[in-house]
């Protein structure tokens, strides 16, 4: 009887064991593969993005589909591999990107860029047109005053393979923010 007990009681330990390691398993294929969360520090994103906002990053679409014009990436920061930036794709392979009178030129068209704040004035540093290479995009950060954000501006195109998710869901704060990102 005793050690049927004790039988019983090992065996509830072993089935314990194996599910809470199932579920470390299964957490870290999800956050290796499907999605992860980031937070924001800094401004380089403003105003679609504050400091401390929290977002959900899709990977899965990443190997179905490279980036839009319009999404906001995380990607592999180009300057510091133990950091990640948040950006907005402006150009993909073959674009031609312009910067001129503070406006974004997308192969010759303005580009129609809603989520800026009125009257946002895009600086440029040594370079204000660039043509995307393969396999490569162009990013700028939202807040485009001079030295609010380290972006293709600053370092030049990046390449697609550095992109480590699409930021698609703003989890927190919640407020009139909390959702799906624009």
């Amino acid at each position: 009887m005793e050690e049927d007990r004790k039988e019983k009681a090992k065996n509830e330990v072993v089935e314990w064991i194996k599910s809470i390691a199932l579920a470390v398993v299964v957490a870290i294929l999800i956050k290796t593969f499907i999605f992860n969360t980031t937070y924001v520090l800094g401004s380089s994103m403003y105003p679609t993005l504050f400091e401390k906002d929290r977002l959900f990053t899709n990977k899965v679409t990443l190997y179905f589909s490279e980036p839009n014009v319009g999404d906001i990436v995380v990607l592999k920061a180009p300057d510091n591999p133990n950091k990640d930036y948040i950006k907005r794709v402006i150009g993909l392979p073959g674009d031609t990107v312009e910067i001129i009178d503070g406006k974004v030129y997308l192969n010759g068209e303005v580009l129609d860029e809603y989520y800026l704040e009125e009257g946002a004035y895009t600086h440029t540093y040594d370079e204000s047109k660039w043509v995307v290479p393969e396999d490569y995009v162009f990013v700028l950060g939202d807040n485009r005053g001079e030295g609010a954000s380290k972006d293709s501006r600053y370092f030049g195109c990046i390449p697609i393979s550095s992109i480590k998710g699409k930021a698609n869901f703003r989890y927190f704060p919640f407020d009139s923010r909390f959702g799906v990102l624009k």
